[in-house]
């Protein structure tokens, strides 16, 4: 209270000299106007929270003018109309010129004047808040802080622009840390239910039973601990958008569910009869080749379809290496607000030795990189002794040409020779698939076959070691049985 102003609006001096004196108490800062004309004149110059304005004055504009006017100097201003002359057809004007409350001369009490106000304020305060955490969103997840300079990554931009707006469900496909849920986000930020909410779900970090209850909701008593009935996250998205992260990982017993709720805007909670509308936004994300999946028979096919309305590919971070210093930068200088040790620059050196990593883990293994280098960095600069040994071993090894493409049916073999004549995109791919294929086979003889180990000591997900086993065919017990074999001379 105290800085927030009120506008009061009215020809007859009785009724402001009234008002001022019961709203005096508040502590809010007063003003006042005797006739419309010079209300709108105050809004422009003054910017009240609220106005608060007969609604029939002499002579000229009346109130619902005086509304229809400041609404548009600013849309988030709080009006309440009173009269003596309360009708019907007034009080329903008033609403849909958007009227925040109607009041009747003579008031019943100060008090209902106070209320009121009270209310309106406080409505004007959380649009307010609203405001500045919508605008937080958009500085965060327009698309022009999505950092990407490739080509392949302002081909994406555009596509994302285009789809933006549309209403049908995205279906968006990359690799663990490539920023799906980033771009999820830009989509609903940019769309035209920007101002509705915007729920993620992670499919794969809950069980099926907790995982129905937490998308649909439940009535009370329709399991053990349902003591209360309690909405599910369908109910908090509607009007809004829903993602669905890691959507490979959703139970076949589930999908027919949500199935439905694509198909026909509605469901039941868990142990309720009641169909409940819902209007919703479908965007999934996944990491793993949903056909392969459906052919394993792990998801289904209908459901699929339903949400590959529009695919986004987003590229990993290998593909797209000139984007490394730009991302690098991005991350460092996202740091300096969050913390006292100022780390500015990336050595030409440590930068070399980023460009020639492989990212694994993509854009957020780079984070993380540059995360834990400025922690370790002694002076402004990163230097390449601050990186994590991981991205320096590698890089070394790049340097030194000592990589070698492994066979898992004879060991190890002579580096790749690659055909000079193929395209460079060619060229390119026949050396990654063979840096990825010896990569992960090593890893997983260090560790024994043990995936998750293999993972940690990359720095990336264990479902992207999955993915990269089918991608090569690869079966653990021949890697790990062959790495004993070549240890021992056999």
């Amino acid at each position: 209270m105290g800085t927030e102003k009120i506008l009061i609006v009215d020809d007859e001096e009785d009724w402001l000299d009234n008002c001022v004196r019961i709203l005096r108490r508040g502590g809010y800062h007063l003003l006042t106007a005797t006739d419309g004309t010079e209300a709108i004149q105050r809004v422009k110059n003054d910017a009240p929270d609220l106005v608060l304005t007969d609604l029939r004055m002499k002579p000229g504009v009346d109130g619902i003018e005086v509304l229809k006017e400041v609404r548009g100097i600013d849309p988030d201003i709080v009006v309440i109309l009173c009269t003596a002359y309360a009708t019907y057809q007034t009080a329903l004007e008033s609403g849909q010129e958007g009227a925040f409350d109607y009041l009747s001369k003579p008031l019943e009490s100060s008090a209902q004047l106070r209320y009121a106000v009270e209310r309106g304020l406080e409505r004007r305060r959380l649009l307010r808040e609203n405001r500045n955490l919508r605008q937080q969103l958009e500085d965060r997840y327009g698309f022009e802080n999505i950092i990407g300079a490739s080509p392949a990554m302002q081909k994406l931009f555009d596509r994302v622009r285009k789809i933006a707006k549309s209403d049908a469900s995205v279906l968006i496909c990359g690799e663990s840390g490539t920023g799906k849920e980033l771009i999820a986000r830009s989509l609903h930020i940019n769309s035209l239910r920007a101002n509705g909410p915007f729920v993620p779900l992670d499919c794969a970090a809950l069980p099926q039973e907790l995982l129905e209850s937490e998308l649909f909701g439940h009535e009370k008593g329709a399991f053990t601990g349902a003591h209360a009935a309690k909405p599910g996250l369908f109910d908090t998205a509607d009007t809004g958008t829903i993602f669905f992260d890691e959507i490979g990982e959703m139970p076949m017993a589930l999908q027919p569910k949500v199935l439905r709720v694509l198909q026909e805007r509605e469901f039941r909670r868990v142990g309720g009869r009641k169909q409940i509308q819902v209007n919703v936004r479908v965007l999934a994300a996944t990491n793993r080749n949903l056909k392969t999946e459906i052919e394993d028979g792990n998801f289904r096919e209908d459901l699929y379809y339903r949400l590959n309305v529009i695919l986004l590919e987003l590229p990993p971070l290998r593909d797209r290496v000139g984007d490394v210093p730009l991302l690098a930068h991005h991350f460092l200088n996202r740091l300096q607000t969050t913390r006292e040790k100022k780390v500015s620059q990336i050595s030409e050196e440590a930068m070399r030795l980023l460009v020639r990593y492989h990212w694994p883990g993509n854009a957020r293994e780079l984070q993380n990189a540059i995360e834990s280098a400025a922690t370790f960095a002694d002076r402004s600069e990163i230097q390449p002794s601050d990186l994590p040994a991981s991205i320096r071993e590698v890089a070394s090894k790049s340097d030194a040409g000592q990589m070698s493409v492994v066979n898992p049916e004879i060991g190890s073999a002579p580096a790749t020779v690659v055909d000079s004549s193929l395209p460079f995109k060619d060229a390119k791919e026949v050396l990654l698939e063979s840096f990825e294929k010896e990569y992960l086979i090593k890893r997983l003889r260090e560790h024994n076959g043990n995936i998750s180990q293999a993972a940690i000591s990359a720095g990336i997900d264990r479902k992207t070691i999955h993915r990269l086993i089918r991608k090569y065919d690869l079966h653990i017990e021949q890697i790990t049985t062959r790495g004993s074999n070549t240890e021992r001379g056999t």
